[in-house]
């Protein structure tokens, strides 16, 4: 048997008292944690779920979250995450292309607000037989009608459920991710995917610590890879404390690292940034921080050497970074803590992966030279849900292709320039410039939009529209901007 949520099973056995999971005033012990679990694995069995229905995921870094991604892992099902800044027609686009039965969602929070569900949501759930709220209060009963809050779906379920058993090679997530060609694609990602890149991840970025279990400041969003597998599942895996906070802020951050004793943190460059800026602006007192912080990992996007080097002198604590994809689980290179570091540098192909700089024909490329980075190992996805031609293009050869152009150095590390995929990296996050000119088309009042990536100082790159009026038509720069808000995630 492998199901990924043994991640949190083996230590409710073994460890049922220790700390899994806290956010302000909540503290979960691993035995809570997998008994809220096993309630919701119960749920979904007893309204007919079966192994391989897919369950989707709306939630910010609130306990919820692994409550509800491990309990759909123990009944068998597939966790599709969703982004918690998604608008209406974007969650029905993903439903309906997962074919997901059932819908978690969080009510609470302002980026997915009631009003924009009502008592329509249901026609914005196309296919899903149940669309349960994660209520601010828990144990609440649904403020819309014909859906159920979380109490009401696992009322009266037992706390103990045998997990389904999976095959190392059954989906266990979907991942959705965007190309510059047509609609965002569903990476599946395996059980064995998942869980080995967990422990890969775990073992690469936490040296330092030897047995003492980790404690893990969470402000990546969960619903992403980073966060996910590097973070939630790496962490839970080896017994830490995952210390959740569901909006980042600098101040919160920095106050949480003190007061819960945070020994790791991962973040993107933005965070890095916001985390360096805050400190020198407000006199905070690093030493407080320096105390406990044994470790920091960055990736999803490159981290500037200046703001690497000043982080490091202030903070006092060495940024590891690493590369990978949604596609990849998402590690496939790290900095490697028992290797020199090469600052500027993705590193080195993570245990169990190969990583190749190739040209169009696939021939390797000499050393030092551009090249599409290409990988294969235990991390790569089995394919794109529901998409073979898709799958087919990304696994030309035999071997993954990222997309992205790099090179490699005579001691085998690599080092990112630039990407073949036009994507715009915002703050971590991959905006996909086809998306919004086709947004952009279907205005009134604009002929043709281009789309484009601008530097900046804080989220690495922010987007800038270029766009043609139709003749005789008219529309402000803040028109079209308050219209685009209307329509795409934040």
């Amino acid at each position: 048997m492998l199901n990924l949520s043994m991640i949190v099973e083996n230590h409710a056995r073994n460890r049922r008292d220790r700390e899994a999971v806290v956010f302000g005033s909540m503290r979960l012990t691993y035995g809570q944690l997998d008994g809220m679990a096993c309630q919701v694995a119960n749920a979904l069995v007893a309204h007919g779920i079966r192994p391989g229905d897919r369950i989707a995921l709306s939630c910010p870094n609130l306990p919820y979250f692994p409550v509800v991604y491990y309990g759909i892992l123990k009944a068998g099902g597939i966790v599709v995450p969703l982004n918690v800044l998604f608008k209406g027609d974007e969650v029905a686009y993903h439903l309906r292309d997962s074919g997901a039965r059932a819908y978690f969602l969080f009510e609470g929070t302002p980026e997915l607000p009631m009003g924009e569900w009502g008592d329509d949501g249901a026609r914005r759930a196309p296919g899903c037989e149940h669309v349960i709220l994660l209520t601010s209060t828990p144990g609440a009963p649904s403020p819309i009608a014909g859906h159920q809050s979380f109490g009401e779906f696992v009322a009266g379920q037992p706390t103990a459920f045998d997990s389904v058993s999976r095959n190392p090679d059954d989906t266990a997530v979907i991942l959705y991710t965007s190309g510059t060609t047509g609609r965002p694609k569903g990476a599946e990602l395996t059980h064995a995917n998942m869980l080995i890149n967990a422990y890969v991840s775990r073992e690469l970025a936490t040296p330092e610590l030897g047995d003492e279990p980790a404690v893990v400041l969470v402000a990546l969003p969960l619903f992403h890879s980073f966060g996910q597998t590097v973070q939630m599942n790496a962490y839970l895996l080896h017994g830490g404390t995952l210390v959740l906070l569901p909006r980042f802020d600098p101040g919160m951050a920095l106050e949480t690292m003190v007061r819960e004793k945070v020994s790791l943190f991962a973040g993107v460059p933005t965070m890095y940034w916001a985390l360096l800026a805050h400190a020198r602006k407000t006199g905070f007192d690093t030493s407080t921080v320096r105390a406990t912080l044994r470790s920091c990992t960055s990736g999803g996007a490159a981290l500037p050497v200046e703001l690497l080097h000043g982080f490091e002198e202030t903070f006092g604590v060495k940024i590891l970074e690493g590369y990978g994809l949604s596609e990849t689980s998402p590690v496939a290179t790290f900095n490697q803590p028992d290797l020199p570091r090469k600052v500027g540098s993705i590193g080195v192909p993570v245990f169990g992966c190969e990583v190749r700089v190739v040209d169009a024909e696939m021939n390797d490329m000499a050393v030092d030279q551009p090249g599409e980075i290409v990988i294969r190992g235990h991390n790569v996805m089995k394919g794109y849900w529901q998409n073979p031609e898709a799958t087919a293009e990304a696994f030309r050869g035999g071997w993954f292709h990222s997309g992205d152009i790099a090179r490699r150095d005579a001691d085998g590390y690599f080092f990112i320039m630039d990407r073949i995929k036009d994507m715009i990296l915002r703050g971590g996050f991959n905006v996909y410039p086809r998306e919004i000119e086709e947004l952009l088309l279907t205005h009134p009042a604009i002929s043709l939009a281009a789309v484009v990536g601008v530097p900046h100082e804080s989220l690495g790159e922010e987007i800038r529209a270029v766009v043609v009026l139709k003749p005789g038509a008219a529309a402000t720069e803040a028109e079209i901007m308050d219209w685009c808000k209307e329509r795409l995630a934040a």
